[in-house]
């Protein structure tokens, strides 16, 4: 079967050590496991600015871009008929005071798909190994304290 290639942006936001996640809130764990903000890239937009748009819009958090991490490709197969071409990027918060655990969304999902919901944390980088479908690719790339 032929898969179209889709553009990503993939946002490893670090804080005091820890990476913002999410699960949803409405589907089980083995369906959508463990994530970090990401989506695609919308025709004429840079992997820079849509990174720092997903994290915005997924999580209502303001961040910046520390560094890039690299590409990789992720064949969705089964699950869609996609390969993702996927831009990562590192990423710190704008204001430092956040929340450890909150509620997002989105009422209108960019596939025409019913509202969907999620809960935003903060997960220690030494467990985001468990991070699903190939988000953890570059996760050896981040920096810690300077350390690029």
């Amino acid at each position: 079967m032929s898969r179209r290639s889709v553009k990503k942006a993939v946002g490893y936001v670090v804080h005091d050590g820890n990476l913002l996640v999410f699960t949803h809130d409405d589907y089980p764990m083995e369906v959508t496991g463990v994530q970090v903000p990401a989506g695609s890239i919308a025709e004429g937009e840079s992997p820079a600015h849509a990174v720092v748009r997903e994290v915005g819009e997924e999580t209502g958090l303001a961040a910046r871009i520390v560094c890039s991490l690299g590409v990789e490709s992720y064949d969705m197969w089964p699950a869609k008929p996609e390969v993702h071409e996927r831009h990562f990027f590192q990423l710190e918060l704008v204001d430092s005071d956040v929340q450890v655990r909150w509620k997002c969304g989105e009422n209108d999902a960019s596939d025409g798909g019913q509202p969907v919901s999620w809960t935003c944390w903060w997960m220690k980088l030494s467990d985001a190994h468990v991070l699903c479908a190939g988000f953890g690719a570059r996760l050896g790339s981040i920096g810690i304290d300077g350390d690029l």
